[in-house]
């Protein structure tokens, strides 16, 4: 597989993840842990299947327990605190302060041995994190919600999640894709224990909300992690943490699309500062 075609697969996941907030609110009244561990259960099958079919299942016993550990922690994490800050905090601005995660890869990847931060850097951090701060104040124009505050904070420890784990990936290069159908299917496990610990069981209850579940499970909260592990680990992760910076405004629109979000003004300007952001780091990571 060439590194062309392997960044190419990773995008798929950002197409994918664009409609993670439509069909995470079209899941409810489902709570976050229940949701998780059905979600992962169906990513977790497809990867089996796709691992049989391959006939590639000895190879994961060679695998460390560290690794399974660590991708296990990073997905359950990242969409324990995103379907949390989803069910307490206005989709479009909760889901706005996710997607900071492209910007963070970019910041993190700087702090690599061999890699330094530069001034664009700095500048993209700085604009992105007004974009963020435009959500969490409201936008001038909208009262302040201080019941959403907590919903905000755990969208930004669901970005710093995923950054980080993307970032040390690509330190795991030699771990199959494979792997990842193991990560699912023990976040499912784990998940599914701690929700009998902390939460009520509400099932999905119409056809809506069994669909927007299945589909999570299938597109965004499935085939995506595979297709990412590919493209972080063969491919040009800078090229495509670029071309993740697509991902809060392809969310945003798709919200509007639906009729969940308005698309106001303060909204789609903290959309362009956060993919403004994001962009200028990627040029500065970029330029030799």
């Amino acid at each position: 597989m060439t590194r062309s075609l392997a960044t190419a697969i990773g995008f798929i996941a950002v197409v994918l993840w664009s409609f993670l907030a439509l069909f995470t609110i079209g899941s409810a009244p489902t709570p976050p842990l229940l949701l998780n561990a059905i979600c992962f259960s169906i990513g977790g099958a497809l990867g089996l299947i796709w691992t049989l079919h391959k006939k590639k299942l000895p190879e994961l016993r060679t695998v460390s327990w560290k690794i399974y550990a660590f991708g296990t922690l990073g997905l359950f994490g990242y969409h324990a605190l995103y379907f949390s800050a989803l069910r307490l905090a206005p989709a479009a601005e909760a889901g706005l302060i996710a997607y900071l995660w492209p910007l963070l890869i970019v910041l993190l990847s700087g702090l690599l041995p061999g890699e330094r931060l530069k001034m664009g850097h700095f500048l993209g951090a700085a604009i992105g994190f007004c974009g963020a701060a435009l959500i969490i104040a409201g936008g001038g124009g909208a009262a302040f919600d201080p019941n959403a505050l907590a919903g905000y904070g755990l969208a930004l420890g669901c970005a710093l999640v995923w950054a980080g784990y993307s970032v040390l990936s690509r330190k795991l290069g030699s771990a199959p894709t494979e792997t990842v159908a193991v990560f699912c299917i023990a976040a499912a496990l784990l998940s599914a224990a701690l929700h009998l610990c902390l939460e009520e069981t509400v099932w999905p209850n119409s056809a809506l909300s069994w669909g927007s579940t299945i589909a999570l499970g299938a597109g965004p909260v499935g085939a995506a992690f595979y297709v990412w592990d590919i493209g972080v680990k063969r491919g040009d992760i800078q090229l495509l943490g670029t071309s993740s910076y697509a991902a809060p405004l392809l969310s945003t629109l798709v919200l509007v699309v639906a009729g969940i979000a308005a698309l106001t003004w303060s909204l789609a300007i903290a959309a362009i500062l956060i993919t403004l952001g994001a962009a200028l780091a990627a040029r500065a990571s970029m330029a030799k």
